[in-house]
């Protein structure tokens, strides 16, 4: 894929090729009818099943929009959510379980959404317990910013709910990263948000400066937001519809 690259003497501002969530994205919204829950293992040998296309299926809907891009093939143009069953549907069901990256990604967001996992370390600089700040100053960060310099489209785990109840793991969200701009540590990212359909100014905010102090997320549209991380993507070739 493209990168597009854009600096001044302060500012750095990265898409990737000509993508938009207008253009590139779905064109119907993150809302399905209830369909049987996805059964997946969790750490310790417990199960949960949070596959209800009710409660959304946002990390399909973002690797499809991955898959077709890469593949640069025209998106679906259906406004509205595809029915059960459907070849489109059955796409998106299969993706959304790719996304979970089992096991590991649902230990990441078990493990993110805690609500004894400090915002800030413990501890000397370099030293301390890892923290929701640590994490993506210095780990998630980094790797977004590598994979969109190489013009590659970042999907993303967002943490929006602090919890120890499995049961509220669907309450966290998945979105796809197209672009940024840095200015000075200021770090602003466009989105592409399942939840929104057709929207190009969807981003997520947050100062990259100061792993050791708390590290707020703005989101627009607003939603509470406390961690960010990348959901590793590998392309599949996308349906023919």
């Amino acid at each position: 894929m493209r990168r597009d690259t854009v600096r001044s003497a302060m500012t750095q501002q990265v898409r990737v090729g000509d993508f938009k969530p207008s253009t590139h994205g779905l064109h119907f919204t993150n809302s399905f009818i209830h369909e049987p829950e996805i059964t997946v293992p969790l750490p310790g040998g417990r199960t949960l099943g949070i596959g209800d296309a009710a409660n959304g299926l946002c990390g399909g809907m973002v690797f499809t929009v991955c898959d077709f891009f890469a593949a640069n093939q025209p998106i679906p143009p259906d406004g509205e959510p595809p029915a059960g069953g459907s070849p489109l549907y059955q796409f998106l069901v299969k993706r959304l379980i790719d996304s979970f990256n089992l096991p590991f990604g649902i230990a990441r967001y078990l493990e993110l959404m805690q609500p004894a996992f400090p915002d800030v370390g413990i501890g000397l600089a370099g030293l301390g317990l890892p923290s929701r700040a640590s994490i993506m100053v210095d780990q998630e960060w980094p790797r977004v910013k590598r994979g969109l310099d190489a013009g590659q489209l970042v999907p993303l785990g967002l943490v929006t709910v602090k919890s120890d109840e499995p049961e509220d793991l669907c309450k966290n969200h998945q979105v796809l990263a197209y672009g940024y701009d840095l200015d000075g540590t200021a770090v602003t990212l466009h989105i592409y948000d399942p939840n929104w359909r057709n929207q190009d100014d969807v981003t997520l905010n947050l100062d990259v400066g100061n792993a050791h102090a708390p590290v707020p997320l703005t989101y627009s549209p607003t939603e509470a937001m406390y961690c960010f991380f990348e959901t590793p993507y590998s392309p599949v070739e996308p349906p023919t519809l």
